[in-house]
């Protein structure tokens, strides 16, 4: 690893963000990474395509995170209660709370406590 690659390395723990978005405001470490931001995320560029039904995406990562998620049937995360099988740990997560009574989530108006994120939304409108 040479000097410059070091220097650059020891931002991550240092938390030296020196590249600044002029669009968001959004700090990177690395002048690669801010204008990959800017390509992707300011842009639309969205160079990565789904082979099996062409749809787009800014990263390689979220292409393969579709992959897996909408055109493979691998269920690797299985509950530990029932047995059933799931694509996403989130989605486990979730479904375990069904069977633990979990409920995580609070209202930030009332006490109403909830399974899911999601199904909170509604509360501030129910009162």
């Amino acid at each position: 690893m040479t000097s410059r690659h070091l220097f650059v390395h020891s931002r991550i723990h240092s938390g030296e963000k020196p590249y600044n978005c002029h669009v968001c405001e959004r700090a990177f470490s690395q002048s690669s990474s801010l204008h990959s931001h800017i390509q992707r995320v300011h842009t639309g560029d969205k160079p990565y395509k789904c082979s099996l039904c062409n749809k787009s995406f800014s990263t390689s990562i979220h292409l393969q995170l579709h992959k897996r998620r909408v055109h493979s049937n691998r269920r690797p995360y299985d509950c530990p209660y029932c047995g059933k099988l799931f694509k996403t740990n989130s989605h486990l997560n979730g479904h375990v709370r069904i069977h633990t009574g979990a409920k995580p989530y609070s209202c930030r108006h009332c006490s109403a406590f909830y399974e899911a994120w999601t199904t909170q939304d509604t509360s501030a409108e129910d009162t």
